[in-house]
């Protein structure tokens, strides 16, 4: 009777450590679709141009870490592409990469640009109603921009970049119980002197699968990142790239 109940009770220890561990230890990964749309403008003299660009679709893939040691932040590395392109009719001379694009001709642009996110972060609060995290993020910007006359090709301008900006990163999360509804808020900030950018997302999810193995959710939400900076890596910008986007994390 002895061993009976002691085994019951190693049994019940045992799942109470499980759940536990799967409170407090997670592995998180992620992929989202975005319908992007881009707006505004560039340079490499702080006289942007605004360009009319071509919604896109692309990809926003990360994983994160979380863990129980104290003072010791959890880890969230998130990857962005963001490439784009379009096109402008000129009303007024515009320099780029040391070429001269002429008034009234047509200026064409392909941008190449990723953002990697590199999230320290604390959970303030975490249950089943409610989560708050506050953290830092490192955002690398990577880019590369191409300008073309499109009547003459012999007229282009190049230029790279890359960057990394420091930003104020927060996340709420709001659960609804016995529905498997959810909402939550996300985003890194930074506003200093004539440099802003802003990267948030918000989002309704709602869990597919919840068992000791994996969790699986749909996420269906709006994305906007604000690229606003004066001279990073001699680039001048005030670009915005915006809009919905589905995804799926899973949880192991």
């Amino acid at each position: 009777m002895k061993k009976y109940a002691l085994s019951i009770g190693m049994v019940s220890l045992l799942g109470c450590v499980s759940a536990q561990a799967d409170t407090l230890l997670g592995l998180y990964a992620g992929a989202q679709g975005w319908n992007m749309e881009t707006i505004g403008g560039f340079s490499d003299d702080g006289t942007n141009i605004a360009f009319n660009f071509e919604d896109k679709t692309q990809g926003s893939f990360y994983v994160a870490f979380e863990h129980p040691i104290p003072l010791v932040p959890n880890l969230k590395v998130q990857r962005t592409g963001m490439d784009t392109d379009g096109k402008v009719s000129l009303t007024t001379s515009f320099t780029f990469g040391d070429e001269l694009f002429t008034a009234n001709s047509t200026a064409l642009t392909d941008i190449k640009l990723t953002s990697t996110d590199a999230i320290l972060y604390y959970e303030l609060f975490d249950n089943d109603l409610i989560s708050f995290d506050v953290g830092i993020n490192a955002k690398y910007l990577d880019g590369e921009l191409f300008v073309i006359d499109s009547e003459d090709p012999s007229t282009s301008g190049r230029e790279e970049f890359s960057g990394v900006v420091p930003m104020v990163y927060s996340r709420v999360a709001i659960g609804i119980p016995t529905t498997g509804l959810g909402f939550y808020i996300e985003g890194s900030f930074l506003s200093f002197d004539d440099q802003t950018l802003t990267d948030y997302q918000a989002a309704l999810t709602y869990s597919l699968m919840e068992n000791l193995a994996i969790d699986m959710t749909f996420q269906l939400g709006y994305r906007s990142v604000e690229v606003d900076l004066d001279d990073l890596d001699g680039i001048y910008s005030n670009l915005e790239f915006k809009g919905a986007f589905a995804g799926l994390e899973l949880h192991f």
